[in-house]
């Protein structure tokens, strides 16, 4: 027996109708091509579905049986309909982040917070484990966008500017470099310096500054919150580079000194990597937009 998701439409709309002129007109159909479809349905049953001399027209037995499997299926259906309907104009979907950079979750926090509100069908998750594999993870689409201040020529995927931003010395106000103007590559042999637990290529003290001066400190010790870091850095137990974001706070603040690195100092850029079919997608350009705003907050605090 063949059985059709129209078939079960109709069995409904017969039920709930009473009668078969009824029905025909809720399935916007007409009544003769109704009754041959009733028919077709049971020459393929063997059985009859109605008991046809009732008024209202009433299912028999084996009409009831499939009434039952219409009820059960049919919203079934409905529901995986709405729910491709959503992938469709964007209103649902998956955002699992990767963070190449480690000071980026006290900055992705407040925009996740904001985003959910108005999008609660969007499935989001952060996955802080693919930090050095988040860019092939991307392409194999078990992400779906990448934090990254590194972009890649990479095949179907576009890196979206997200925000500039400075990395900048933070000493303790007693410390004897806090009288510099600014600090150079050289300044860093002598010092301890405090890092995220991340590789160092991921590190802007090291990629922008000290490997291209061939410049190695004179120990590293790794924290992994920067709150830690400061902690550290107060107690003068070694020193920091850290983005301007992140200790905007610290310039208010007797215990610290903040500058620039180098006499010009640094800028880096922050995108969001994302595979090209996506970014379109309105709550994948909502999350880019909220992600501009709060950058903007905090770099004007």
């Amino acid at each position: 027996m063949h059985i059709e998701f129209r078939h079960l439409r109709t069995i409904k709309a017969i039920h709930e109708a009473g009668g078969l002129a009824r029905a025909a007109d809720q399935l916007h159909i007409t009544q003769s091509a109704l009754s041959h479809q009733v028919k077709g349905l049971e020459d393929q049953a063997g059985v009859e579905l109605f008991v046809r001399r009732s008024k209202p027209l009433k299912l028999s037995a084996a009409g009831m049986r499939l009434l039952r499997l219409a009820e059960q299926i049919l919203p079934q259906v409905e529901a995986i309909q709405a729910e491709f309907s959503a992938l469709r104009d964007g209103s649902s979907g998956r955002l699992h982040i990767a963070i190449e950079c480690h000071a980026c979750f006290e900055w992705l926090f407040p925009v996740l917070e904001v985003f959910r509100r108005n999008w609660a069908d969007v499935d989001v998750d952060i996955r802080p484990g693919l930090a050095f594999d988040a860019l092939p993870a991307l392409m194999k689409e078990e992400v779906d966008l990448v934090v990254s201040s590194d972009p890649e020529d990479l095949p179907g995927v576009e890196f979206v500017e997200l925000f500039d931003y400075s990395p900048v010395f933070v000493a303790a106000s007693a410390h004897p470099l806090a009288r510099k103007p600014f600090v150079e590559a050289r300044d860093f042999r002598d010092q301890t310096l405090i890092t995220y637990p991340v590789e160092r290529a991921r590190l802007d003290v090291f990629s922008q500054l000290l490997i291209p001066a061939k410049v190695e400190p004179a120990a590293v010790r790794q924290a992994e919150l920067t709150a830690v870091i400061l902690l550290l850095v107060a107690s003068n137990r070694g020193v920091s580079v850290l983005p301007d974001w992140v200790v905007r706070e610290v310039k208010y603040s007797s215990d610290y000194v903040t500058r620039p690195l180098t006499e010009h100092g640094l800028t880096r850029r922050l995108y969001a990597a994302v595979r090209s079919d996506d970014r379109d997608k309105p709550y994948m350009q909502r999350l880019i937009e909220l992600a501009r705003i709060e950058a903007r907050k905090l770099q004007t605090v």
